[in-house]
């Protein structure tokens, strides 16, 4: 029997579903390809037809809206499909194997086992050769999923946390080189860990050569950027435009003196905002993917998505060519590097969110992992007011996902937050969405009465009444103020607060992230202002550096640092062993009418489980008859690992107390 199936022998076109145009298309771009082929063995070669086949009408759907009306369309396609097959030569065998194995098994990064470390390097272990150094620290959280943050290179001085990118495909020289990146990613996928790292697609830093270039006056380059001659058109978009960084980035457009020209600048006159109407934008970003992904990076972090797409008389966010372009973009992946994984850093509305898994045509094709931006901002809002009601009216809301995805569910990130609660949800609860909001900017700087967290206000917009904020995990859920007192007793309550987090996100049903330091409890690092580049963004208060002196504390009992350590240890644990917290299964909001307790439930074949999630400092007591599908004679708390002793028909919770009941 031969060992190779002959060409003659693959599935026709005629197999495959394709619309009139797809088929057309890809008869006239795939010409060039056994020229490029021949490099390779020829069962490589049949598993990239194949797969180009079988994805070709998915990239066809998300290009043709989008660049479909140009002349030079084919042509443009012609020249994708070329790097995609160049890209696929180019693979390490190492990544091809992997791409067979993520082929069989496409809910990897679904899996109960899944939960993600997220650092900047230079923080966490100064280059990204130390970060190897560190596996072990990661293997003992129960890391399976690393976001390496600030990898590429970025401008000198303000670079807004490293997304200020001067070159896309080339290391930082601070942390180090392509080589250590690859070496890296080597090191993790050995410990079954996929590294994952920022691809910035709404911007680029000023000092870019292709924005250097268009300074020159280069109309190739020029047509990378939104640039224009006067303040017509700027002032005409400007009229819709939110403001992202009010304080010290006022406005969305910059004067570049060197051309002459007003350049759209979104978040920082020094960030360009790329121009995706222009095909070769779509190239230029393919091919770095397809770079870094031949180094072994897993998964993109897709950075500021939402405002990919500029549209006249709207806020210039969430336009239907932003979900076109993400589905156009994960296909390539899906074509020539099927092992990596999307993930879509959109923090927008409720009502928007969903989006960036895809709905209608776009459905389940747009990203594989999006954040839970409403999750965590629903955490901290019951976290403030003690009541959990406008948390399970607002993720009750949300609607069902595809099964192909996973949430990214987490309380901190290396940005601020903002209260994206929808005013709809805040009277459906008999609140006032502006006084609210106002409410938790007062209690998370500590100007509220009695409040316990220590945060920063970022970004206070007196137009419209935002206040971002800024700060640990452990700063915000009252460690700092705790410590300050010397009370254990207002210790322990901030350890509960930061456990009670760590659970919910752990049993949501999708990925869990984990932001470096808040499984020690890291506090504030004021010492950030005393640095020139970080001292005009607070941001940087809750960047600090990993304090390794703390991290051999976990091992001393009775330590902050061990209490919470081995607690959020034991939570990722009992989330391994764990099958209904596969995110491929739906996690439902369950309303108990309970006005302290928020619950939800994660539906499986082999038996459903009920979270319950205490958000006071008081014992609280829910009724068994009031939970669904959990029998009143044995109930297991797959937290803990055992029987559940209830009391005349209740469910006690101790004070910020979670229970996982099957």
């Amino acid at each position: 029997m031969p060992d190779q199936i002959p060409f003659s022998s693959l599935p026709p076109l005629s197999d495959f579903q394709f619309s009139p145009e797809a088929r057309l298309c890809l008869n006239e771009c795939s010409l060039k390809l056994d020229e490029i082929l021949q490099a390779i063995p020829e069962r490589d070669r049949q598993i990239f037809q194949l797969r180009l086949q079988r994805w070709f009408q998915n990239l066809h759907d998300g290009l043709a809206p989008v660049y479909g009306h140009r002349k030079d369309f084919n042509g443009f396609v012609q020249r994708l499909i070329e790097k995609m097959a160049l890209a696929f030569v180019d693979r390490p065998a190492a990544l091809k194997l992997l791409d067979m194995k993520r082929d069989l098994q496409p809910d990897w990064f679904q899996h109960e086992n899944m939960m993600g470390y997220v650092f900047y390097v230079e923080q966490f272990a100064g280059k990204l050769s130390g970060v190897s150094d560190h596996i072990d620290y990661l293997q003992e959280l129960g890391a399976s999923y690393i976001h390496l943050m600030k990898v590429m290179q970025s401008r000198e001085g303000e670079n807004d946390g490293g997304y200020a990118v001067t070159d896309y495909a080339t290391v930082d020289r601070a942390l180090g080189t392509n080589e250590d990146l690859q070496q890296v990613c080597t090191d993790l996928r050995m410990h079954n860990m996929s590294p994952c790292i920022d691809l910035v697609l709404n911007h680029c830093a000023s000092e870019h050569p292709w924005a250097e270039s268009a300074k020159a006056g280069d109309e190739h380059y020029q047509g990378y950027f939104y640039m224009f001659d006067d303040r017509v058109l700027p002032d005409a978009f400007e009229q819709h435009l939110p403001e992202v960084f009010p304080d010290f980035a006022p406005g969305n457009f910059t004067l570049d003196e060197k051309s002459g020209k007003w350049v759209w600048t979104t978040f920082n006159h020094f960030q360009w905002d790329l121009n995706w109407s222009n095909p070769e934008v779509f190239l230029e970003i393919v091919e770095v993917m397809f770079q870094l992904s031949n180094l072994g990076v897993e998964v993109f972090r897709l950075d500021a998505v939402a405002f990919m797409w500029k549209r006249l008389g709207t806020d210039c966010q969430n336009q239907e060519e932003v979900f076109d372009l993400m589905q156009a973009l994960r296909t390539c992946s899906r074509i020539a590097t099927p092992a990596v994984a999307h993930k879509a850093e959109a923090i927008v509305a409720p009502d928007d969110l969903i989006r960036y898994f895809g709905v209608g045509r776009h459905h389940g094709k747009v990203s594989n992992i999006a954040y839970h931006n409403s999750l965590m901002v629903q955490y901290w809002s019951a976290l403030a007011s003690r009541d959990t009601r406008l948390m399970t009216r607002a993720l009750a809301e949300f609607p069902r996902t595809p099964n192909s995805i996973a949430w990214a569910t987490y309380l901190r990130c290396h940005d601020d937050i903002g209260w994206a609660i929808a005013d709809d949800d805040a009277n459906a609860v008999n609140l006032n969405g502006f006084a609210h909001r106002h409410f938790l900017s007062d209690f998370y700087t500590g100007e509220f009465p009695d409040s316990f967290a220590r945060g920063v206000v970022f970004q206070h917009n007196p137009a419209t009444g935002d206040r971002r904020i800024n700060g640990s995990l452990a700063s915000l859920t009252g460690l700092e103020s705790a410590r300050e007192q010397g009370s254990e007793y207002l210790v322990h309550l901030a350890i509960e607060r930061i456990l009670l987090g760590h659970a919910l996100i752990c049993g949501f049903g999708g990925m869990p992230l984990i932001y470096m330091g808040d499984e020690l409890g890291l506090l504030n690092d004021y010492a950030y202002s005393a640095v020139p580049a970080y001292a005009g963004d607070s941001r940087w208060v809750h960047r600090p550096k990993m304090d390794w002196t703390k991290a051999k504390l976990r091992h001393e009992p009775g330590t902050i640092e061990a209490r919470i350590f081995n607690g959020v240890r034991a939570i990722t644990q009992a989330r391994r062993r764990t099958q209904q917290l596969s995110a491929r299964y739906d996690t439902e909001i369950v309303d108990l009418g309970h006005p302290h307790v928020f619950s939800n439930i994660s539906r499986h074949p082999i038996g459903n489980l009920v979270g319950l999630y205490n958000f006071t400092e008081h014992m609280q007591w829910v009724k068994i008859i009031d939970l669904p599908d959990v029998a009143s004679l044995r109930i297991v708390d797959e937290l803990e690992q055992q029987l559940l002793v209830t009391d005349d028909g209740h469910i006690q919770l101790s004070p910020y107390g979670r229970l996982w009941l099957s």
